[in-house]
């Protein structure tokens, strides 16, 4: 079943719109909002509904409140800001549930926006509770999920809801996701070169095990490789290692190997003889990493083989850092990468919050094709799992 998109739909004047966004952007300690990329990507769906004259019910998380009310994750700020980005007013509901709120979407005229408060505040969001689904729709009569970065999760907004509402849709930013993610993964231009890093193999593995089948390379970096390093048996220092996975990282590695896939790990990296920015650093290759000294980012001579890995690719899929990037002293590694993917000649995928994070400090990112508002939804759908908010929108989507 193919997903229903939002431009689908015939008529939205006057239609009450319930839409799934994912506003969950970092805030100072004053509450402001520091960075608004999640607010904006979703932007060209606002304007596309509010064109067509639609009332438009938000719903979004912030932060971690476990089924509590607490003012600090209220999503006042998301309002606030939203409204600055539109040039007109978004209402905050003082709740997401409730006669009041249902009394405020009902008072909504053709082009209002309403942001209903944080639906993490209520337990049953993240129990994926049918009964907390049915009091979210207050009356809406279509559903569009435009939350990419929450759509691995089974919660209420995501998954249950769409159950309750008679037309189910996705909105833009989903649309680019998913037809991106196809592109790299579906129907590739080969070679397909496929760049995971990192601190720990443990979230990756099952990605890897599935690029296996797909990639016609694999280039590892972060603190990930050093697990792959020490079951080639080299010494490794204090590196980050996980010692329960050796075994199945080798395996990893041998399947790729079996398949033809080429494999690329660090020849040399930068290490420090402790955890701190102002630690004492040298370079040196793999072989020669000193006793009580951790490998912390790529070396030289590592960044220049990476870099030539990707001189004849056609598509580059990347997650996951090759160093402590937020030290200057091990940053080097991750945006030289950066820099090597943005001027490829190739169609460039960057997914995972750390590796956004560094494209935007290198100041590339305008040469990135794509960059995903997902970290733990691209890493599943890399792996070949079917995300709940995307399947119920496939199984639900055309049912009306």
């Amino acid at each position: 079943m193919s997903i229903r998109y939002i431009d689908e739909i015939d008529n939205l004047a006057g239609k009450k719109i319930f839409m799934r966004v994912d506003f969950n952007v970092p805030l100072d300690e004053n509450q402001n909002i520091t960075e608004d990329t999640r607010i904006r990507a979703v932007l060209p769906t606002l304007n596309y509904a509010l064109d067509q004259k639609a009332k438009i019910v938000l719903a979004s998380h912030l932060g971690r409140p476990k089924g509590e009310r607490k003012e600090k994750y209220s999503m006042a700020p998301a309002a606030k800001r939203l409204s600055r980005l539109l040039g007109k007013e978004v209402k905050l509901a003082p709740d997401c549930i409730g006669p009041e709120v249902r009394a405020m979407v009902d008072a909504m005229q053709p082009g209002d926006i309403l942001m209903l408060e944080n639906v993490r505040f209520y337990q049953g969001e993240e129990k994926n509770d049918a009964d907390f689904a049915k009091e979210l729709v207050n009356g809406c009569e279509i559903y569009v999920n435009d939350a990419f970065a929450v759509s691995h999760r089974a919660h209420a907004s995501v998954e249950a809801i769409a159950n309750f509402i008679p037309v189910v849709t996705a909105g833009f930013l989903m649309k680019n996701e998913m037809n991106y993610f196809d592109k790299a993964m579906q129907n590739p231009i080969r070679p397909l070169v496929a760049i995971l890093g990192g601190a720990k193999v443990s979230g990756k593995i099952e990605v890897l095990e599935n690029l296996c089948d797909k990639v016609d390379k694999i280039i590892i970096g972060g603190g990930m490789a050093f697990t792959f390093l020490k079951g080639l048996g080299y010494n490794v220092g204090k590196s980050l290692v996980e010692d329960s996975l050796i075994d199945t990282a080798m395996a990893t590695y041998q399947k790729a190997r079996e398949k033809g896939v080429k494999f690329y790990l660090p020849v040399d990296c930068v290490v420090a003889d402790q955890f701190n920015p102002a630690a004492e650093t040298k370079v040196c290759t793999i072989q020669e990493i000193p006793e009580g000294w951790m490998a912390l980012d790529i070396g030289p001579a590592t960044v220049t083989l990476f870099a030539e890995a990707l001189q004849n690719s056609k598509t580059i899929v990347w997650n996951g850092p090759m160093g402590v990037f937020e030290m200057d002293a091990f940053s080097r590694g991750t945006f030289a990468m950066v820099s090597a993917v943005a001027n490829s000649y190739a169609l460039t995928i960057v997914g995972g919050g750390d590796t956004d994070v560094a494209v935007h400090r290198a100041g590339e990112y305008a040469k990135i094709s794509y960059i995903s508002t997902g970290g733990g939804a691209f890493l599943e759908l890399l792996e070949g799992k079917k995300l709940p908010g995307i399947k119920v929108l496939e199984d639900n989507g055309h049912k009306n």
